[in-house]
Order: structure tokens, then sequence, then C-alpha cells
């Protein structure tokens, strides 16, 4: 689920410190800004070649693809064996976890960019028609929608019977969860496609009036606010009393989650709509210049980084002792913990590339039977990639 919970806290659940090595990589036809959902051993991401995929989180083998012709933007939600997702064709789709299968749609009024959020038997999410939905999580049958006056990327949060999410608008809402009664709206000064995250009573949010924002859930009341040097659409984390947050001015920032003082701010080379993932005591997001990030949480220093070959809008997932990240490249990339010195072979090219052309004949049929397909449908062209002792065979083209 879009930022691990439906609190939206983007705190991971275990602690993968860097620095991090590729477990592996897998290429799609298009932009990767959808942000993974890792559930029951599998990757579910969406891409603008139009599919939705399920792949190995270890090997990152295709399990299969749900093909819908447009761009996949939005992040899947998996509850009960069942992927949520939407799509630029104005529709969510419910799909099978397992087989793929698509179980039913249902056609918004314009693009459904939101992720969903599933909660006791219901499907919440956003559309560029101005509207918020609320489905039955079974049937895709409508239980209700509220109408704002904006297009909604924000993803909802659900907390406590409330529904909070953001609309163009320039609204923050908070809606009764049953009957999508709206309890209170918080007007900033421009559009709000940043989500909701909502700790201890408090809701913290950005807005593209360079703001972000920290509100009453109950009431809606502003308790402090503060303002970036430029357009806040990454989704807030909060951790251990610290709001971590991206802005377009291409900083990080953390602030004090009570009064929103400024503890420090790490500067990338270019903007940061990406949503941080907070793992421990380090904190992952990536960059339009390029990179993933490896931040400590206390100082804002820099552990680690990877350049992927293009902008990086999608926010990383951490999960099983990986963290996992789309990119503009088109590709969506593993990162786990290992050290590369301890490969048996070295580390050279020229090593990795005779160990590979020694055993290629002989590992072709074991990866074959690990990747379900026929040793012929394997290409020639791959390498082998050392991780912690282990090969690890990627495969580059397919024939």
């Amino acid at each position: 689920m879009f930022r691990q919970n439906l609190q939206h806290t983007g705190v991971a659940a275990e602690t993968v410190p860097p620095p991090l090595t590729s477990a592996w990589m897998f290429k799609t036809g298009g932009a990767v800004t959808s942000s993974p959902a890792v559930v029951d051993g599998l990757v579910y991401v969406g891409s603008d070649d139009g599919n939705v995929y399920a792949l190995d989180a270890t090997t990152g083998a295709k399990k299969w693809n749900y093909t819908i012709g447009t761009p996949v933007s939005s992040s899947p939600a998996v509850s009960g064996g069942i992927v949520y997702v939407g799509a630029d064709n104005w529709t969510i789709y419910a799909l099978d976890a397992k087989t793929g299968k698509k179980l039913w749609s249902f056609q918004t009024g314009e693009y459904v960019e939101s992720s969903p959020a599933v909660s006791d038997g219901t499907v919440y999410f956003g559309s560029g028609d101005d509207k918020l939905y609320a489905l039955d999580a079974k049937t895709g049958e409508k239980v209700w929608s509220y109408t704002t006056e904006g297009q909604i990327y924000s993803s909802p949060a659900i907390v406590g019977g409330i529904v909070y999410v953001g609309s163009n608008d320039g609204n923050i809402y908070a809606l009764d969860a049953k009957t999508g009664t709206k309890l209170w709206g918080y007007k900033t000064e421009n559009f709000v496609q940043s989500s909701p995250a909502v700790v201890g009573g408090v809701v913290y949010v950005g807005s593209a009036d360079d703001n972000v924002y920290a509100l009453d859930a109950s009431t809606g009341a502003k308790l402090w606010s503060y303002k970036t040097g430029d357009q806040v659409e990454s989704s807030p984390a909060v951790s251990n009393g610290i709001v971590y947050v991206g802005s377009r001015d291409g900083n990080v920032y953390a602030l004090d989650a009570k009064t929103g003082t400024n503890l420090w701010s790490y500067k990338t080379g270019d903007q940061v709509p990406s949503s941080p993932a907070i793992s421990g005591g380090t904190v992952y997001i990536g960059s339009f210049d390029r990179n993933v990030y490896a931040l400590d949480a206390k100082t804002g220093a820099k552990l680690w980084s990877y350049k992927t070959g293009d902008n990086v809008y999608p926010s990383p997932t951490v999960s099983a002792g990986t963290v996992y990240i789309g990119s503009y490249d088109g590709t969506v990339y593993a990162f786990a913990q290992g050290a590369a010195s301890t490969c048996p072979i070295g580390n050279s090219v020229a090593a990795i590339m005779s160990a590979a052309a020694t055993i290629l004949p002989l590992a072709r049929p074991f990866v074959a039977r690990l990747m379900n397909v026929t040793p012929t449908v394997l290409g020639r062209q791959g390498r082998f990639h050392c991780l912690d002792g282990r090969f690890s065979y990627l495969v580059t083209r397919r024939i």
C-alpha cells in the first residue's frame, strides 16, 4: 500500500541500513511513476507502458502482467488477495493477486492517478473528475462519492473512521468513511497533490503553495506550517517525532513534528516530488537528479546513493530486507544489503565475464526453471552480479 499503511506514516516495519547493492532490475516499456507494493513475496507496480506487473520480490522475475493499455501511475494496494490500482483510462481495477485476472473494474470521469486505500471492505481513491470514491472492495459497487472543486491526485489516508485527502482545489478534506459526509476542510493557497500522513491526532500534508502543514485531525485547525522554497508534492513521513518530506526546491526536510522547526535539510541536485520511506535510522527518497538517496534520519548526512537512468518520481518501498523503487528510465530497481568484495570470483568486469562464459551453458536451464520459461527463451546477453557472495543472473534481453 502507498506510504506503507492506512495512516500513510511512510515508516517500514523493518530496518534495512545502507550501504546497499543492486539485487535485480526489471525493465518495463515505459516510465515507472507508480510506487511498488510488496506483499507475500511479490512486487506489484504499474508502468506508463500500460501494464500492471507482478514480480518475484527476490529475483525480479515476472510472474504476470495485466495490460490496461494506458499509463498506470497509481500505486497498487493489495488486500485480501486482490490488487487494486487505477489507470489513465479513467478506471480502477481489482485483479487477482496470484494470477492477474481481472475481478472487476469501475470507470470514473477522468484519470485515476490517486493510489487506493482499502479499509473495512471498502476501497477509497480519488479521480481527476474531482471526486473521492468509496467502492465495495469485493464487487466494485459504489458506496458513495464526494465531489470537490478540483482534481484529486492525492491518495487518501484513513484513521479512526475518517478519510483524509487533498484536492487540486487547494483543500485538505476530512470525510466520514462510512457516509462520505464532510467533517471539515482546510484551505491552502494552491493545489494539494501530497497525500496526508496522520499521526498522533495530527494531519501532516504538503501543498503547492510551498508549505508543509500540520492540522488538528479532529477539527482541521492549523497547528503550524513550514514554508519551503517551492511546491511540496511529496507526501510526508512521520517517525520518532520528526516529519520528513521533499520539496520541488530540491531539498529533503526534517521538521519537528510538534513545532515545525527545521531540524535539518539535505540538498539534492533537482526537484524532490518523491515521498520518503523511513527504515530504522535511514530515510530513503528519490530525486529528479536521477538518484535514490539514503540519508541519516537524525542528521541528514548522506549514507548512500544510486544513480538511475532518469528522474526518480516514485516513492521507495522497504520490505523483506530490500528497497524497491521505480524510475522514469522504465526500470524497477531492487537494492539489498551486501558487500561486492565478498564475491568469490573477484569484482573486475573481466573476472565476472569469465565466470559467466564458463558457467552460462550450465546455468541457463536452472535459471529458466526459476523464471518459469524454457531455456531457449533466455537471451545470450546477460551478466552475473555478485551479492553477498552469491551469483544472480540478470537477463538484459529475451529472444
